[in-house]
């Protein structure tokens, strides 16, 4: 890496430092490692059980199967009276018997609170060593795990090889598992290898609701989630796995998140050889996230609806401690991702979400939300590289349907300089129906793309409506194939103050960041606005001045500077919310741009120097608007808008030096003398605006009228009085 790579890399570092805030609020598990990849998907086993679970009250369990097809009624009565001679009344006394691979467990239609499970630790369970996390609760050992399971979880299932767990009703909600907001997790699988959970609901903890942790081999079929602090489903460190027909709605983070998911594709392009986790046939709706994956690696997510969340689904690299990091090659297809608009931060804002999660209202729809979180978005990738988006369809999003940004690595705390920029590369959106849905009505999103720029190898299908940039590398028809070679070491620098803001939430101290629009903000209160208003201001008013002094008599000046104040007025407007995706924010860049070049050409004559500095500057600005609007330049680390802005505050400073100094209004090229030379030529110069003013001062004549043009305009104020006899 050269040394000019090198030093941006460190300032790109520097600049997102604030970005970490989110990390506080992470999932954090003790160290875990990523399976050996030996195992396999288990499958689902017919036949008795070896296992029941059934609740003794015979009136109500008849009542909740009176509605069930004559068979499965006929069978559930039967596992029934089976159960009251030689079952177990409770999910985890049958955990606790199973004593080799490949048991089955059957649970009769109820209500299942665990009672035993449910009383705060005493002895030595409430006496253990352990770090705490962020959020507080303790991070166990395995073995503390196994010597307390209860401690943290209503069911504990530690290492049970192959077991199977599955509900009898007629539908998941006819058997359901609650926690009743008193534990950290309602079911924790840990390190039980094959596990198959199928047909049950689990509901209403501190945090998810079924946990899978360090497993190589699991299945969740028609399991239902809701209600949690955190997530319905969090698989984590896991391979093998599959999810299928599930549902999850009302959680603070995710209704699914395949976390850290083995890493087996780390080194591969697109072409793959398998993919560690599959998720298909689930929705995941009215959650912060209907599916995210830090570190949600190799995931194949197809034929799913995640709707009416805040956003669709969201893969990142942003929390340290997930095996697997930066993430990489997910792949999503013909998933439905539609109408994610839901804004749940005014519960943190009214202090709902700081009630006890039993009095929060989360099964009336409550929701807390535990991370930032763009609203109205389809598919989120914060620092993730080689993930494929194909044949979706996603319309009807009040914000974005993909949005694409990068994390820098100390962020996951990975310090080592060439890491810094590892994300986010090669990621490929194409092929997907975007702004209408399956039936062909339309159903626009606001803005089909937004991108921070950063990146190499992304690139996104040749029909995507408005967009920010409006220019995009576009996907060629083979995986891999990119129109131009864009390799940007940093996303653009007001999108980065906008995420850096952003990310400035925390849900427990009911802090919403002023300035970003995810959070409420609207007009002049958006960080973008604030700074494409602040820096029109400064312009205008720099700008101005140097015209008055400076360049008033020349024409073309004139009219650049006229051109460039619309310029800067529409960068303003080009900043709101419903235009920064088409492409106004160009032509503003255009007419600014234009100023400086038209401006630096006439003051070359008075200050070569400056002249030069705001020629190149003008330049720089066209080809900013250029790079957003018609083609992103290639080969290049950083775009124009980052020099741009580096030399426009030289700029501002010596405009303001060049203004404040004595001297007269340059009119076009052929000015040799300096505008300091003689301080009687100020006035002359600022009445006839030329060289012939300031050479007839020089000369010592009494008469301005020795020059050609000297009868243009002049009031003759500078030369002395002469008696009219």
């Amino acid at each position: 890496m050269s040394w000019t790579r090198r030093l941006l890399v460190v300032l790109v570092a520097l600049a997102a430092a604030l970005l970490a805030a989110p990390a506080a609020q992470a999932h954090e598990e003790r160290p875990v490692t990523l399976p050996d990849g030996s195992g396999s998907v288990p499958v689902h086993r017919a036949g008795e059980p070896d296992l029941l679970v059934c609740k003794s009250d015979r009136a109500d369990f008849e009542r909740r199967i009176s509605g069930f097809p004559a068979k499965l009624r006929a069978r559930n009565l039967e596992l029934f009276d089976r159960c009251r001679k030689s079952g177990y009344r409770h999910l985890q006394q049958a955990v606790d018997q199973v004593g080799r691979p490949g048991m089955n467990i059957a649970i009769l239609p109820g209500l299942y609170e665990e009672e035993p499970s449910l009383p705060r630790p005493t002895g030595e369970c409430a006496r253990l060593k352990a770090p705490n996390s962020k959020l507080g609760y303790q991070i166990l050992s395995y073995a503390q795990q196994k010597q307390c399971p209860h401690n943290q979880n209503l069911v504990a299932i530690l290492g049970k090889k192959q077991l199977q767990i599955e509900g009898t009703g007629a539908a998941r909600t006819d058997v359901v598992i609650d926690a009743k907001y008193q534990k950290l997790n309602a079911i924790r699988a840990d390190g039980s290898d094959g596990i198959y959970f199928k047909n049950f609901t689990a509901q209403r903890t501190t945090f998810n609701s079924l946990y899978v942790l360090a497993q190589d081999g699991f299945v969740i079929d028609d399991v239902l989630t809701r209600w949690n602090d955190e997530y319905g489903f969090l698989t984590f460190a896991s391979d093998h796995g599959l999810y299928k027909n599930c549902e999850s709605y009302g959680n603070g983070d995710s209704g699914i998140y395949p976390g850290s998911a083995s890493d087996i594709n780390d080194g591969y392009g697109y072409d793959v050889p398998r993919y560690s986790i599959e998720i298909t046939g689930c929705r995941s709706h009215h959650n912060m996230v209907g599916y995210s994956g830090t570190a949600g690696d190799s995931v194949h997510v197809h034929d799913n609806e995640f709707d009416h969340n805040m956003g669709g689904a969201s893969m990142d690299s942003a929390f340290p401690g997930h095996p697997g990091l930066p993430q990489n090659h997910a792949r999503f297809e013909r998933n439905l991702i539609h109408d994610n608009n839901a804004d749940y931060y005014p519960y943190v804002a009214d202090g709902t979400c700081a009630e006890p999660p039993v009095e929060r209202g989360y099964e009336e729809g409550v929701v807390c939300p535990q991370i930032s979180m763009p609203p109205g978005t389809g598919i989120i990738t914060a620092g993730g590289n080689w993930n494929i988006y194909e044949n979706n369809w996603i319309y009807g999003q009040r914000r974005a349907a993909f949005f694409l940004s990068a994390v820098p690595a100390f962020i996951r705390g990975e310090n080592a300089l060439a890491k810094q920029v590892d994300t986010s590369h090669h990621n490929r959106y194409a092929g997907n129906h975007l702004g209408t849905d399956k039936a062909g009505r339309s159903r626009p999103n606001r803005t089909d793309v937004w991108w921070d720029g950063q990146g190499e190898g992304n690139c996104w299908q040749s029909d995507t409506g408005p967009s920010t940039p409006r220019s995009l590398p576009e996907c060629g028809a083979a995986r891999g194939a990119v129109s131009g070679r864009t390799d940007r070491l940093v996303g653009e620098p007001v999108k980065l103050a906008q995420l850096l803001v952003c990310a400035d939430y925390d849900v427990r101290a009911r802090r919403l960041p002023a300035g970003c629009d995810w959070y409420g903000a609207r007009g002049i209160e958006r960080i973008e606005v604030q700074i494409a208003l602040g820096v029109a201001l400064v312009l205008v008013l720099v700008g101005g001045v140097l015209w008055w002094r400076r360049l008033r008599h020349s024409r073309l000046a004139t009219a650049a500077t006229v051109l460039g104040m619309i310029g800067l007025g529409l960068d303003v407007a080009g900043a709101t919310t419903g235009l920064a995706s088409s492409y106004l924010p160009a032509v503003a860049l255009l007419l600014t741009g234009a100023w400086w070049t038209g401006i630096g050409l006439v003051l070359r004559g008075e200050r070569p120097g400056l002249g030069w500095t705001t020629t190149v500057l003008g330049v720089l600005t066209l080809l900013d608007a250029f790079d957003k609007a018609v083609l992103m330049i290639p080969w290049i680390p950083i775009g124009p808008a980052w020099v741009r802005g580096l030399l426009g505050v030289i700029w501002v400073l010596w405009a303001v030096v060049a203004s404040a100094r004595h001297g007269g209004p340059a009119v076009g090229k052929g000015t040799a003398a300096g505008p300091d030379s003689d301080p009687e030529a100020d006035d002359a110069a600022d009445t006839h605006g030329g060289d012939e003013a300031r050479a007839g001062v020089d000369a010592g004549s009494g008469s301005a009228a020795s020059g050609p043009d000297a009868h243009s305009g002049s009031d003759r104020s500078s030369a002395p009085d002469r008696d009219p006899s």
